[in-house]
């Protein structure tokens, strides 16, 4: 896997003040100077695989950090077998295409637990994740395959159970997003819990875990049951200061991307805030 040997911050899609394909995204994301994207195939993967390697030799020459949000459609927790088959396929279409784009990471929501107890949960997506895992390393894909921490207590992706999942499955880290852990709960949004956050990520995967973060940030918007929609970060509760603060304590280095609605304004802020 490709090394990065800073925090870099970067933007989810193409930058509002970019018009444009992906191609015209990521030289947008580097003369804004930031140093990463990530591209959207929530819906569908909107890459062919012609334009892959354009936007493969544009990410090389403008040094911009390539990561992916995969598609929104993914149950591996269905209880239709055809359902949680074509989760699998959406997973790993997402990681090839994002491979021959020379991406990094690979992040997705998981499985719902469907009323069933969180353990027989992640056994059935720890099944489904080591296919994944084994089939793609078959393949020669060199990309980290990333479930990410989730903003309702109805879905599968605890930040425990995601650094189990991460012990257990090759290539599998996870995607912290820090509005959907604390809109999970209304909780982990002060110095004290971040820090609890990323002391798990050492103790379970290793400091090598915290050289290769792939974070979520926004503002949120959130009640009883969890996520409502995201917020710029100046218009919401969440604790970016102090969050920034602990990355630098926990001297991490990945990729940090910016979900709020003013996409590259508040990638500009943290990057900011993390160098002052």
């Amino acid at each position: 896997m490709r090394k990065i040997d800073k925090l870099l911050f970067g933007t989810s899609g193409i930058p509002l003040s970019v018009e444009g394909n992906t191609i015209d995204g990521i030289k947008g994301v580097k003369k804004l100077g930031l140093g990463a994207t990530e591209m959207l195939f929530v819906h569908s993967i909107n890459v062919s695989e012609q334009l892959a390697k354009e936007v493969r030799k544009t990410a090389e020459q403008n040094d911009v950090v390539l990561t992916c949000h995969g598609s929104y459609y993914i149950n591996l927790n269905s209880q239709d077998k055809a359902k949680a088959n074509a989760s699998i396929k959406r997973i790993l279409d997402s990681v090839r295409r994002t491979g021959e784009c020379g991406g990094w990471s690979v992040v997705f929501h998981p499985a719902f637990y469907m009323g069933q107890s969180p353990e027989k949960v992640y056994e059935t997506v720890k099944t489904h994740m080591t296919k994944i895992s084994k089939t793609l390393r078959n393949e020669n894909v060199n990309v980290w395959i990333r479930p990410e921490t989730t903003g309702k207590a109805t879905q599968f992706g605890t930040l425990k159970e995601l650094c189990r999942l991460s012990q257990e499955v090759e290539n599998v880290l996870p995607c912290i997003d820090f509005a959907h852990m604390h809109a999970r709960t209304g909780k982990e949004n002060t110095l004290t819990e971040f820090r609890a956050q990323l002391a798990l990520v050492e103790k379970t995967l290793g400091k090598e875990a915290l050289k290769n973060m792939h974070c979520h940030v926004a503002g949120i918007n959130y009640g009883e049951k969890g996520e409502k929609n995201h917020l710029n970060l100046k218009d919401s509760d969440l604790n970016y200061h102090d969050l920034v603060k602990v990355w630098k304590e926990f001297k991490l280095q990945g990729v940090i991307i910016s979900e709020s609605p003013n996409i590259e304004g508040d990638a500009l802020l943290l990057q900011k805030e993390f160098r002052r």
